[in-house]
């Protein structure tokens, strides 16, 4: 056998066998749980139950928003993350939730051609997702920096937040005191609450806002009473349509971005190299978001909520995550569960979606900033420029009967306007020209280099 199929072999049983770390009680200064490692199983279960309710206000909040069964999403997270585990053989932890990239396709093509149709949108996004898992593997990641660099990747993930905007303020108009108050909870949990409570701000605030709707008899309870106590989740079969691609497939870049962001988190937080795994991540999230939609459910992709409570814990076990699956596993199968969650009114989904829309758009600025994108570079100020406007306005394109929305003119736009420019810049000789007075460099941006060179000689400091 070969050292790195031995290798391999050893990861997957390590994933099948937890070793205990140290006394299993205790982690000392300085250490962490690794993914093969785990505690005492009654800590590891508290942990895997801390993972669920991190995951949770986020998960439940995609299928609200788009209409779809909370309770058959639930169930296609829990089995996509066991999948995910078990593909990457225990060494990347993760809970695969709801993605909110698919909002936005998912109900413009369920309020024109039917909620089947976005079904078959989200398995043309899993099976290209799972199909640029499969190149990277072969080929390696280095490809995607080279097609994806930090302006265009944060410019993508930007657009799609801020997208989202109308719908968010749609619901805010039905129930404006309930989301505004909705909206403040959020915001003082998260700065008067330490560890997960602060972290969790956006679930305490759905919570608050439901007191809030429920005192002004804007929720209705009627589906709970006729609810089942046990039972499947729905499940509902997929349709397919050509039209509908344009919306769904440039979703795929956010998903790679947020795959191999995780990836690099986790690799730095336990110390280990997890660059061979990458493919496998994508390709396991490309999968699990197929069977999601095989069956009613909503896409899939890898939780930043989670890497909070990991980092707090500094248990990054996957033993953890397979409880945690089990856990939302188990929920899925109680139908009055969902129908509580059903029963969340649009004001507080008003004042929820205002702030998770608002958070992803930020997410795509903190990429630029985490990388240092320099906007004195005309470039890079034309690349986010172009794309965001195409966005934010929904620019549509209608050519043979397939319709691309602002996300994916966007996002084309962000890639062909960048690699198109950069190219011309380079051949022509003009990359370090001076920028335009609305990107005029301020502060530390006089010390680049690039701009030090372009004022050489001319008295301008």
């Amino acid at each position: 056998m070969s050292t790195s199929a031995s290798g391999r072999g050893s990861q997957l049983q390590k994933f099948f066998s937890w070793r205990l770390h140290g006394d299993g009680k205790s982690i000392s200064p300085g250490e962490v749980v690794m993914p093969y490692e785990r505690l005492t199983w009654p800590r590891t279960i508290g942990i895997g139950a801390q993972h669920v309710v991190a995951m949770f206000g986020a998960t439940f909040l995609v299928p609200l928003l788009t209409g779809f069964p909370p309770n058959t999403t639930l169930f296609f997270t829990a089995i996509g993350t066991l999948l995910f585990l078990a593909i990457t053989a225990g060494r990347l932890p993760s809970y695969l939730g709801s993605s909110f990239a698919l909002i936005v396709p998912i109900v413009a093509v369920s309020q024109s051609l039917g909620p089947a149709f976005a079904l078959g949108g989200i398995i043309a996004t899993g099976a290209t997702l799972a199909t640029v898992g499969v190149i990277v593997h072969f080929a390696g990641a280095r490809w995607i920096d080279v097609v994806m660099p930090p302006i265009v990747t944060g410019t993508i993930v930007a657009l799609i937040g801020f997208n989202l905007a109308p719908a968010a303020w749609n619901w805010v108009q039905q129930a404006p005191v309930t989301s505004v108050i909705t909206i403040v909870a959020i915001l003082l949990t998260t700065v008067l609450f330490k560890g997960i409570i602060g972290r969790l701000s956006i679930l305490v605030g759905v919570l608050i806002g439901y007191a809030a709707a429920a005192i002004q008899n804007e929720v209705d309870y009627s589906a709970i009473g006729e609810a089942a106590w046990f039972g499947l989740p729905q499940f509902h079969a997929p349709q397919f349509a050509w039209s509908t691609l344009g919306l769904f497939v440039p979703v795929v870049f956010v998903l790679v971005a947020e795959n191999v962001g995780h990836v690099k988190s986790v690799a730095a937080m336990t110390g280990q190299n997890l660059d061979d795994i990458t493919g496998r991540a994508l390709f396991a999230d490309g999968l699990s978001t197929m069977i999601a939609g095989s069956g009613g459910g909503s896409g899939t992709t890898t939780y930043a909520e989670n890497i909070g409570v990991m980092a707090a814990t500094r248990v990054y076990s996957t033993a953890a995550y397979v409880v945690a699956a089990l856990f939302a596993l188990a929920l899925s199968l109680l139908p009055k569960f969902g129908a509580i969650i059903s029963t969340i009114p649009a004001g507080v989904l008003g004042g929820a979606a205002t702030v998770l829309y608002g958070m992803i758009g930020m997410l795509g600025v903190r990429i630029w900033v985490q990388n240092q994108v320099d906007f004195a570079d005309p470039v890079n100020l034309n690349t986010a420029a172009v794309a965001m406007i195409i966005a934010i306005a929904n620019f549509t394109w209608v050519p043979a009967g397939m319709e691309f929305g602002g996300i994916a003119l966007g996002s084309a736009a962000a890639i062909g306007v960048y690699h198109l420019m950069r190219w011309i810049s380079k051949v022509r000789g003009t990359n370090l020209e001076a920028a335009s007075p609305a990107s005029a460099p301020a502060g530390t941006d006089l010390e680049w280099e690039g701009y030090a060179s372009r004022h050489k000689g001319t008295g301008q400091q």
